[in-house]
């Protein structure tokens, strides 16, 4: 005890307790466990979205001009413009968020574990494909759904040929896929097992509790909001959008960067529920008698304090 203990019981001591409260020792081991699993979700969100993209640009590569030249279906700048302006602020704003419900009812985990476990090494591959999958759709569907088809000279560089219009409405589309699917994303890491839409499996009001869930953490409530708005003045405002991010203003076609988002939060809220199904199956496997007894922990008079 760090107030009525002696000198000598303090150095021979592991932990001292400076406040004389036992619930100190939960209230350390919780925050512990947040900032590990913060870590966990902000690299998650961070090289996913890196994962999308070197996917979607090696498939890309298919794509190639009279001349045998692959047509990158996303720009350079474009890329760069994702990782640090668009979701480098939400990947803080999940270092940022509070303890998920439960946490304290999860087994240890393994101290020679690190942040790269196998759910969060899958997880990003999952979460990059699916990301990728829908950027591939929005860019094909505009260059030959609602396109000729034309894959134009020189679009990889300022001195483009007219013929580059259909390649750079393509890129404006499939950009606005990833970004938003990127935001998306940082909201579906909040919890890297339960639905975006039950983060709270004991709500009385599940209806309006995803609201009140991604209002609790501000900064990140904001970061993504405000990230939704940062692509509009890439395609937009004229020279930058066609001479900086080699892109066009597009119209019609937002439905289709809209809708391939829309898929995307669709894909990840899937991949989700099979998750648990499978989680729950291994702990229905892995249950035993002593799982109960470690439930009524010593320890639990304490969580009120």
């Amino acid at each position: 005890m760090g107030l009525n203990g002696s000198d000598v019981a303090k150095d021979a001591s592991d932990i001292v307790l400076s406040d004389d409260n036992f619930a100190s020792i939960l209230n350390a081991i919780e925050e512990g466990r947040r900032m590990g699993d913060n870590i966990q979700k902000f690299v998650l969100q961070l090289l996913g979205l890196n994962v999308a993209q070197a996917i979607f640009l090696m498939v890309g590569l298919v794509f190639k001009d009279p001349t045998g030249f692959s047509v990158f279906p996303l720009s350079p700048v474009q890329a760069l413009w994702i990782i640090i302006v668009t979701s480098c602020f939400p990947a803080m704003g999940l270092g940022l968020e509070k303890a998920s419900a439960g946490i304290m009812e999860n087994p240890p985990k393994d101290t020679k574990e690190n942040v790269f476990t196998w759910e969060i090494l899958i997880d990003m591959f999952v979460y990059g494909t699916i990301m990728a999958s829908c950027c591939m759709i929005a860019f094909c569907i505009v260059l030959y759904g609602n396109g000729n088809g034309e894959i134009g000279l020189q679009c990889n560089g300022t001195n483009f040929t007219d013929s580059c219009k259909t390649v750079f409405k393509a890129r404006s589309c499939a950009f606005a896929v990833m970004a938003w699917s990127a935001l998306l994303l940082a909201w579906e890491a909040i919890d890297i097992r339960r639905s975006l839409f039950a983060l709270q499996p004991n709500t009385t009001t599940p209806y309006t509790q995803v609201f009140k869930d991604l209002w609790s953490n501000q900064f990140l409530f904001w970061s993504v909001i405000l990230g939704f708005g940062t692509i509009f003045p890439t395609v937009y405002i004229p020279v930058i959008n066609d001479k900086v991010f080699l892109c066009r203003g597009i119209s019609y076609e937002w439905g289709y960067s809209i809708a391939m988002t829309f898929t995307f939060l669709l894909g990840c809220e899937g991949y989700k529920w099979g998750k648990r199904v499978y989680f729950r199956k291994q702990a229905k496997k892995t249950h035993t008698p002593e799982a109960d007894l470690e439930k009524n922990s010593p320890f639990s008079q304490f969580h009120a304090l």
